[in-house]
């Protein structure tokens, strides 16, 4: 069995956990900033291939603590690299220190360097290695000085799903996207809009929720070239995938007032397999109405917009403007605007939305009240009592590109 690390933005690691769980992993396990599970080597190929909200698939070779560089470097060498590493492998090496005694990072590549190297000449006899084959790239983390080091199998971010070879100013990372549109307990049932949807990142995410499409399946991994991890087990990890897809039809929109994103967002949506799912079209978020009594709304609002125009409707106004003195009142009793959290600096500062932020609206039954702030602005203060958190994104506030709404078509009062 081998031990899986996944990095991911703190806040998500529930919903990380969670994807792992249902792949079928055994010991799965949360700590801030990464999941940790066990699972097979055929299980390499089906976690690049699925996870949604994961940064990337690390498979740990070794676990240790180090407090010098001589502990470091016999650790480094009692793993069997032989197994894993040609002789002609690329093995370049990356990785982070915190909160360790061990803080020099160049340092501490130096050492693990020096220590693989001691540990492949003994093996295969030579003393120069060209590393000109196939890449492996070594990753290692020093946390409170305990040493996790291993073999990155996805390469570039999972974040790079393939689809989105152009994109705009300012761009929402697609695993950001999709831990968005997966808080918002969207499963394709349900009207789902995106006023500002830029390059359409976060329509398309909730087009692929919504087919329970994998994500990584039109993209290439670098474990993919590995010479130990048999290629039957990425055609297995594939075909799995796509007998799990749904065929439906889905009430996808996206709107932007710039024809060239929108022009953007049509091609990644037909890159993604996705483009029968989404209607996009040229549209002003000031504008924005829909008909329907329910549905989803999720986006990442551009910035400057704390200026927007007066006429608009009440529930508009909610996304553009800081709920202060009689936009509070106004939130209240509109009768789609349940609740709406801010940040303190966001309101006192006079503009709602700093330069990159991320919208999440979630239905009425997954909030709960939540205590405000006790430093909270004045200017919010009427509106306290009715600012409610869904639980599972309490983390996701404290991540500098976050911000989380709430609509929905139930009175406030209800």
């Amino acid at each position: 069995m081998i031990t899986y690390e996944i990095p991911c933005l703190l806040g998500l690691e529930k919903l990380v956990a969670d994807e792992v769980k249902r792949l079928g992993l055994q010991d799965v396990r949360a700590e801030n900033g990464r999941i940790l599970c066990r699972g097979s080597w055929a299980d390499c190929a089906r976690l690049n291939i699925n996870l949604r909200c994961g940064a990337r698939v690390i498979a740990l070779l070794g676990q240790f603590p180090a407090r010098s560089f001589e502990e470091l470097f016999q650790g480094v060498r009692a793993i069997a690299w032989e197994e894993f590493l040609p002789q002609d492998a690329a093995f370049p090496v990356k990785g982070y220190s915190i909160s360790s005694q061990l803080h020099s990072v160049p340092a501490c590549q130096s050492i693990i360097k020096k220590a693989m190297v001691e540990r492949l000449r003994a093996h295969y006899g030579i003393e120069q290695f060209p590393e000109t084959g196939t890449k492996y790239q070594v990753r290692f983390s020093v946390f409170k000085d305990q040493v996790s080091i291993g073999l990155d199998a996805s390469g570039e971010g999972l974040y790079k799903r393939g689809y989105r070879a152009v994109g705009v100013e300012a761009p929402l990372r697609e695993t950001l996207a999709a831990a968005l549109v997966t808080l918002s307990r969207y499963r394709g049932r349900d009207p789902f809009c995106d006023p500002f949807c830029g390059s359409g990142t976060i329509p398309i995410e909730a087009a692929l929720i919504a087919k329970n499409r994998a994500p990584g399946l039109d993209r290439r991994f670098d474990a993919q070239r590995w010479a130990f991890l048999p290629p039957e087990c990425w055609l297995d990890a594939a075909e799995e995938a796509q007998d799990k897809e749904f065929h439906g039809r889905y009430d996808i929109w996206g709107g932007d007032i710039d024809p060239r994103a929108i022009d953007i967002a049509r091609d990644n949506a037909r890159k993604a397999g996705v483009d029968d799912c989404i209607r996009f079209e040229v549209a002003d978020a000031a504008r924005f109405h829909r008909d329907s009594p329910y549905g989803q709304l999720v986006t990442n609002p551009a910035g400057g917009l704390a200026d927007a125009g007066a006429q608009q409707p009440h529930g508009v106004r909610a996304l553009l403007r800081p709920p202060g003195g009689q936009e509070a009142q106004a939130l209240q009793r509109h009768d789609q605007v349940r609740c709406l959290h801010v940040r303190e600096q966001a309101v006192s500062t006079g503009n709602f939305w700093p330069k990159r932020q991320a919208v999440l609206i979630m239905p009425p039954g997954a909030v709960r009240r939540q205590a405000f702030c006790r430093r909270q602005n004045p200017a919010v203060a009427k509106a306290a009592g009715q600012i409610k958190r869904h639980s599972r994104a309490k983390n996701l506030r404290d991540y500098d590109q976050v911000r989380c709404i709430y609509v929905w078509h139930t009175p406030v009062n209800a």
